[in-house]
């Protein structure tokens, strides 16, 4: 399936969701950013495991606990070499982005951050990589200090050097902003934090899905991703993060698995990453992932990339035609992510979605756990149409259709 140039239409076959009307019209599906679809690859994978090898992964000795864990571990693999990773051991299983955040302000936090430390993190960040630290913050008495954004949703780093002091323990920054689309850049203040010895942890969801992440280039400690985004399950995301590092941190969560050996008194860990993942895991999951990665692979990140910057081009033209509508987030697109943030005139954002919805349009509507973001600009909300691989242009057009009804309505 790799090619120069994808063919949307023809990938699109492979996604049984989209085939359906919704409202009495064909399913227009522009909510990426929340979760995306799953390739048929992605469901026959689920379904073999469940079928054929359902069994507990690890210290099995029959036949279906090896094809398991024999799968299990060989998608773990396909992850590492997803990101750029040295190993598969530098990758920990998660329930997703979210809770691979939480691991480490929990278990590097707590023992690494100190009353009057200082923890960085932007205003652009979804919630998820805001509360961990907050949390962190209020048990230990760190400070949290903030970079803050411009007009277009862009960091503000010109006092980057005065926000990073020797204080700065951790530096938590998002790769791409759900809310705006803004494409950040991590590399760079990734350096600058380094310089001080901060830790650099990386909310990779919106990332991980539209750009070919290697994090040894990014010069990131940890990088944070979750499957449903990439085509993969739900309930299921990684941690990567330096192999000394995971060596240097406690257990998150007790349990099965994750020990070497209990005592009456104590207990030992098992070796990265296994330390890290108490309990049954999610297996289907990990397959699953290990399959939507093999399914993206195989269609070609670059054109993956290559479509959706044209597409958002497209879309941007489009959507800003329509009268009223106000677009948020960096005017370049090589700054600009596969979606576009935006109000219309009066209309509510959950009014513009339930319309949209009415022409069986799906996008989303709210503040997108980003209700720093949206202070800034003044707003409780934005509605977001969120592309990837499978959208066309006549998906664009369906959507620019639909506004223009908005607008009538609430002319």
């Amino acid at each position: 399936m790799t090619t120069a140039t994808l063919d949307p239409v023809r990938i699109r076959r492979e996604f049984p969701t989209l085939d359906q009307s919704v409202n009495g019209h064909p399913l227009v599906y522009l909510d990426n950013a929340a979760t995306s679809q799953k390739p048929r690859a992605v469901l026959d994978a689920l379904g073999a495991y469940y079928e054929n090898d359902n069994s507990n992964v690890h210290r099995g000795i029959h036949e279906l606990s090896r094809r398991a864990t024999v799968a299990y571990e060989e998608s773990r693999a396909k992850v590492a070499s997803w990101v750029g990773a040295t190993e598969p051991a530098e990758i920990v299983w998660t329930r997703g982005t979210t809770e691979a955040i939480n691991l480490v302000s929990t278990a590097w936090g707590l023992n690494n951050v100190r009353e009057g430390d200082e923890i960085l993190i932007s205003v652009l960040e979804h919630h998820s990589n805001i509360i961990p630290w907050q949390l962190l913050a209020q048990r230990t008495g760190a400070v949290i200090k903030y970079i803050e954004i411009d007009d277009q949703g862009r960091w503000v780093l010109e006092d980057l050097s005065d926000l990073l002091t020797d204080r700065t323990k951790v530096v938590a920054i998002s790769h791409v902003s759900n809310a705006l689309g803004t494409v950040n850049p991590v590399k760079e203040v990734a350096a600058a934090a380094h310089e001080v010895g901060a830790l650099v942890l990386v909310d990779g969801a919106q990332g991980a899905v539209h750009i070919k992440v290697n994090v040894q280039d990014l010069g990131v400690d940890c990088y944070a991703f979750s499957g449903h985004k990439m085509c993969g399950p739900t309930g299921i995301g990684a941690l990567w993060a330096r192999r000394d590092l995971l060596d240097s941190m406690e257990p998150y969560q007790g349990g099965g698995e994750m020990i070497h050996l209990v005592e009456r008194e104590m207990s030992t860990w098992a070796k990265v990453p296994h330390k890290f993942e108490a309990g049954t895991p999610n297996i289907a999951g990990a397959i699953g992932m290990g399959a939507a990665i093999d399914f993206l692979s195989e269609v070609g990140m670059d054109a993956i990339a290559r479509h959706e910057r044209d597409l958002l081009a497209y879309a941007l033209e489009r959507v800003s035609a329509v009268g009223g509508v106000r677009i948020y987030g960096p005017e370049s697109l090589e700054e600009h992510s596969a979606l576009i943030s935006f109000t219309l005139g009066d209309a509510h954002p959950h009014d513009i979605a339930t319309i949209l919805d009415s022409e069986g349009i799906a996008v989303r509507a709210g503040h997108h756990c980003a209700q720093l973001a949206m202070k800034h600009f003044g707003i409780s909300a934005t509605a977001r149409a969120s592309i990837y691989l499978y959208n066309t242009e006549d998906d664009i057009d369906r959507l620019a259709e639909g506004l223009e009804q908005v607008r009538s309505i609430f002319a």
